[in-house]
């Protein structure tokens, strides 16, 4: 587990030494801010909501989101109690506001992939594509800002997978049992 911790760190220092560029900061910071809160993701799916076509995708991708906070936020960051780790790396510059909650597992990422899943299978690939690289966008820059180790961005990928696996086999079970 100390490796693991190390690996992680020094990761996150490298990032910060030889990937972060005055120019890029910018661009970021605004799509960390895509993340907050779920706000962007539970906005599309609620706007998806509002016409027949894409509505199943929007009520799973809602569905998904709650499922994977759940998951995310009610159980595993209190479990794991991991600091972020601009608190354990005092050479590590943050860029953004400190968080108030736990480190494992990151919580934009699981959001954007929770929505961004669904969105890929449900909706056409035109959607579906760019949704996901949003999602990848999002949980990078997690790591640009420093708010987050690698392992706690591939945790959230990993509670976003399950988790909307879990909400597409419910709505796949739920239309072949519908009755027309």
């Amino acid at each position: 587990m100390e490796l693991l911790l190390e690996l992680d760190s020094n990761l996150l220092l490298w990032i910060q030494e030889y990937i972060r560029q005055d120019f890029m900061d910018w661009f970021w910071i605004n799509i960390t801010k895509l993340g907050d809160k779920g706000l962007f993701w539970i906005g599309v799916s609620i706007l998806l909501i509002c016409f027949k076509k894409t509505r199943p995708a929007g009520i799973a991708a809602l569905g998904s989101i709650l499922l994977c906070f759940l998951i995310t936020n009610v159980s595993l960051k209190p479990l794991v109690d991991r600091p972020r780790p601009y608190s354990m790396l005092p050479e590590l510059n943050l860029m953004i506001p400190r968080e108030s909650d736990r480190s494992f597992p990151s919580g934009h990422t699981t959001v954007s992939f929770a929505a961004a899943l669904i969105y890929y299978r449900m909706l056409p690939k035109k959607l579906g594509i760019p949704a996901v690289i949003l999602a990848v966008l999002i949980a990078l820059s997690r790591l640009y800002v420093g708010v987050h180790y690698p392992t706690d961005v591939i945790g959230g990928f990993l509670s976003a997978m399950i988790g909307s696996m879990i909400v597409y086999h419910i709505y796949l079970t739920w239309k072949q049992t519908r009755v027309y």
